[in-house]
């Protein structure tokens, strides 16, 4: 009776694996039929069943879903149906997570749509899966020339205000500040001072997405990504101990332009002194 049962179970299974392979030769034969008619959004869907019954096949079929999704999300970008199109891009990008094709044409919608620090995280995914991947590169300096003010670069050119702030800060760490908090770290180049003086502990928030990847990548390059915790915080969201172990003894920031007040860097000051800094006894 055993070797009954079994022999039905492998039937039952052996049957079950037919109608599987049966469902996908059929399904691939229907989006590549819509291919033919221009019908993408069917053939998108086709695909999508396809990938869910057979992952085995997602290099084989590559090629034929990425130019029916960026097809499909032409559609939907011309109809509106916005929310559609990013619903396609989510669903593309968990079969495939690692695709920096998928990735750069997704940055390039949320481009247009003036998404442009969304975008940036994109094309800045895109250039590290593929660093030789040419329109990425492109796409992310461009967007990156949007959102990274020109005073950064000036900034970070002028020789005399780094020495001062990395003189200043040598003194307050030296002085005993030991655990900082640079608010709107930019590049995190005064995060680094602050390490580099000798503090124990250094933690730095920024709030526009470009720029935190930028310092992540700044602050690996010098070796200090083990060393230096970055947020992507605004500094008046930051909570004790949740994001920082306890108050700093130190504050540093370089918020001194235009946007002085329309950074909100005065309620950032006051907010860091009443809660992040610890105070003076």
């Amino acid at each position: 009776m055993s070797n009954l049962n079994a022999k039905f179970r492998r039937s039952h299974r052996g049957a079950q694996e037919a109608g599987r392979r049966e469902l996908i030769s059929r399904s691939l034969q229907s989006a590549e039929h819509c291919l033919e008619d221009q019908d993408y959004g069917t053939a998108y869907a086709h695909y999508l069943l396809v990938l869910s019954l057979a992952p085995e096949l997602k290099t084989s079929v590559k090629e034929a879903f990425q130019f029916t999704l960026f097809k499909w999300a032409e559609e939907l970008d011309s109809l509106a149906r916005i929310q559609d199109l990013f619903n396609c891009y989510e669903q593309a990008l968990e079969l495939y997570p690692n695709d920096e094709v998928i990735c750069n044409s997704m940055g390039e919608h949320l481009f247009r749509m003036g998404f442009r620090d969304e975008a940036a995280g994109y094309f800045h995914k895109a250039v590290k899966l593929n660093p030789d991947f040419a329109d990425a590169k492109e796409n992310f300096y461009r967007v990156a020339n949007w959102l990274v003010e020109r005073w950064h670069f000036i900034m970070l050119n002028d020789a005399k205000r780094n020495l001062t702030y990395l003189k200043a800060i040598e003194k307050a760490v030296c002085s005993g500040c030991k655990s900082v908090l640079d608010i709107g770290t930019g590049t995190g180049i005064l995060s680094m001072f602050a390490k580099k003086a000798g503090a124990s502990s250094v933690f730095a928030c920024e709030l526009s997405k470009t720029m935190y990847e930028l310092a992540c990548d700044v602050v690996a390059a010098n070796n200090m990504d083990r060393e230096i915790k970055l947020l992507h915080l605004k500094s008046l969201d930051i909570e004790i101990p949740r994001h920082i172990p306890e108050r700093v003894s130190l504050v540093v920031t370089e918020t001194v332009d235009a946007g002085l007040f329309g950074e909100g860097i005065v309620e950032s000051l006051i907010h860091a002194w009443e809660h992040l800094l610890l105070q003076p006894k």
